[in-house]
């Protein structure tokens, strides 16, 4: 749950630490778990980027590409831009925008990242994003998913819920956080046509990172058949 809003400014400092308090050092696994399939990438969306420790981490993985990172919180926007090595700088740009409106144009980008960034959202809003975001990403790219997920069933599941209880109460409180429940995602994804390649799970099944390839682009809005 990372950079959805300026109220994730007051939490910019100390995210890293409270981050690995909680779940030591999964986030940041599963965040990284799959940028070696940008290693070829020319043009690379990065979503509610946050620290910067992605897109840090992918500038060297992928040499080649060009790296827009879009956080609406200035705070982590500062942090994250000064993680960047001076040789990077100027592959990697950084936007101060509400990801929700961002509308790339057709063929953009190659390859997209949302690494915990979708849980800040409602249904709704994730759908709306992923289908507006995925007009604009090229035949064969791939959507790279790291996310809190519900375990279908047992205990895991119960443990979970817990979780995802606290965090969505202590981002409510500290970041001005609206939603209190996780969109289905990867849902939504498999309805867009996207097809996932490969899943790691940590935390008992509490936390997914994924890539998906794009093999049924939907129609843009608005076009006839």
């Amino acid at each position: 749950m990372s950079g959805a809003g300026a109220g994730f400014d007051r939490l910019a400092r100390p995210y890293r630490a409270l981050e690995f308090l909680a779940f030591g050092r999964d986030l940041e696994r599963a965040r990284f778990a799959h940028l070696g399939r940008l290693a070829s990438s020319r043009d690379i969306l990065l979503l509610g980027e946050g620290d910067g420790r992605c897109a840090a981490r992918l500038a060297a993985i992928a040499p080649l590409a060009r790296i827009l990172c879009v956080d609406s919180s200035p705070a982590m926007i500062r942090r994250a831009s000064a993680r960047i090595a001076p040789s990077d700088a100027p592959r990697v740009t950084f936007l101060c925008a509400d990801a929700r409106s961002i509308a790339p144009g057709p063929g953009a980008f190659d390859a997209v990242a949302t690494l915990f960034f979708l849980d800040c959202l409602d249904a709704a809003g994730a759908a709306e994003l992923i289908s507006r975001v995925g007009h604009g990403l090229r035949p064969g790219a791939t959507w790279l998913f790291a996310d809190f997920v519900l375990p279908p069933r047992g205990a895991a599941r119960l443990r979970a819920r817990a979780w995802l209880a606290v965090l969505y109460a202590f981002f409510r409180v500290a970041a001005g956080l609206r939603v209190s429940e996780l969109p289905p995602s990867e849902e939504i994804l498999l309805r867009e046509g996207w097809r996932r390649e490969s899943c790691a799970d940590f935390q008992g099944g509490l936390v997914r990172s994924a890539a998906y390839t794009r093999v049924a682009p939907t129609a843009a809005p608005g076009a006839s058949a």
